[in-house]
């Protein structure tokens, strides 16, 4: 069978499985010095991926803005754009709490972080060695977004629309679009369609062109997996081996029991097993590429060609939730805190674990759109929980370790959550043909 021929995701799974197995055998020619064919073909191959990565980075802002600003007008009136936002962002409340609190649950539970002393050693040893100008950076960013909460609100409002779509600002794209949305659809009838034909052939130009460059979705995917493979191996994570399936037992509980419940029971779908096999191509992407925003434009075409929602509300959904929904990252910022607090032996009282809860919330949404953002965040809760500055060094040293294979599964995670409250939400407005 000729693979060009097969659907998406299997070429997809078949790149990301090639991926693994060619980065595997080519990873111990990485030790020490490496010889120089094989730093050339990490290059040649690693070129692909970037080529990809940037083809997609550079249709988010226009797809964002123009889903966006499409959807609000075609929402109309504002008592139906009130309604919609409220429902989703209280879907999105809802998803998020829950990761939060299946995660705190997981790592209670499991106890990641009561370790041997000599365990102990090995992973502050391996936190030695980790990269410290990344850790510096990310400490540098949390200390500014620490400073305030309101430094959200600061970064909504863009002084300059064009810079922040110059500098891939989604949360003031986002914002500033649905004004825009909100207020062309109060003009006078004529205006409005104008305003209504401009933007929806604008959308339509961009999905032709998500759809060519999702074409090379497999060959990009192979790209980016095969060099991480290369450079880390699966040595390092041995470690950290009670760590990671902590993590990845609560992402599974999230994924494969609180988000088809929600789907069954909130959203009235009769089986949500057909919205996983409608993500797959969206999920598999995410994995590879770990930015929701990346996988937003494949995202929006499976929700509507693959699950039946329509433009209106994946359009007004789906971009709002690349940035303010992040249920994986919500989790995963509470297992770390957790576990490191096992792990160096601090006590947390309920009330402490409650109010790690209320920060995993609120920073999976406040810092998404900077550098390093769930360390930028881990480094927050650390500090406001009573972590010493040492501590919180070496704690984000061995988080390192492990955090590469974990963000790709957190942020399929996000992506799912997404697609989720744009069926949900779909459902409640009465759109018929849903998975069916």
């Amino acid at each position: 069978m000729n693979p060009l021929r097969w659907k998406l995701h299997w070429q997809i799974l078949a790149a990301l499985i090639l991926a693994i197995l060619v980065g595997s055998m080519l990873n111990p020619y990485m030790k020490e010095t490496p010889p120089s064919w094989v730093l050339n073909l990490k290059g040649g191959i690693g070129f692909f991926g970037t080529l990809f990565i940037n083809a997609l980075k550079m249709i988010v802002i226009p797809l964002v803005g123009s889903s966006i600003v499409v959807g609000v007008i075609n929402i109309g009136a504002d008592k139906d754009f009130g309604r919609l936002g409220l429902k989703t962002l209280g879907f999105y409340a809802l998803s998020s709490l829950l990761a939060v609190v299946v995660g705190l649950l997981v790592v209670n539970s499991l106890k990641p972080g009561d370790v041997d002393p000599e365990v102990r050693e090995k992973m502050q040893a391996q936190a030695a060695n980790a990269e410290a100008d990344k850790i510096a950076g990310a400490i540098e960013n949390a200390e500014k977004s620490g400073q305030s909460f309101l430094g959200i609100f600061e970064r909504m409002i863009p002084t300059n629309v064009v810079d922040a779509a110059a500098n891939g600002d989604l949360l003031a794209i986002i914002f500033f679009s649905l004004l825009f949305g909100y207020f062309a659809s109060r003009v006078s009838k004529e205006q409005k369609e104008a305003q209504q034909t401009l933007w929806e052939s604008f959308n339509q130009v961009i999905l032709k062109l998500t759809q060519f460059i999702i074409r090379f979705a497999p060959i990009g995917i192979f790209g980016l997996v095969c060099p991480t493979i290369m450079d880390t191996g699966w040595d390092l994570f041995e470690v950290m081996l009670n760590f990671a399936l902590t993590v990845l037992a609560a992402l599974a509980v999230h994924f494969f029991i609180t988000l088809p419940i929600l789907l069954k029971f909130v959203g009235k779908v009769k089986n949500p097993a057909k919205h996983y096999q409608a993500m797959t191509p969206a999920l598999l992407t995410a994995f590879s590429t770990a930015s929701s925003s990346s996988t937003l434009p494949l995202t929006m075409q499976c929700v509507r060609e693959n699950s039946g929602v329509s433009k209106k509300v994946s359009g007004f959904t789906l971009p709002l939730g690349a940035t303010v929904n992040m249920d994986g990252t919500a989790l995963y910022e509470c297992v770390v805190v957790i576990f490191l607090a096992q792990l160096f032996g601090i006590e947390m009282a309920f009330a402490t674990q409650f109010q790690v809860v209320l920060l995993a919330l609120l920073t999976s949404i406040g810092v998404a759109g900077i550098p390093s953002a769930s360390l930028v965040a881990i480094i927050i809760i650390l500090s406001a929980t009573g972590f010493q500055a040492e501590q919180i060094t070496i704690g984000i040293g061995i988080v390192l370790v492990v955090d590469r294979i974990l963000d790709m599964l957190r942020t399929a995670i996000n992506v799912f959550g997404d697609s989720c409250a744009a069926v949900v939400i779909a459902k409640s407005e009465g759109e018929e043909g849903i998975l069916e």
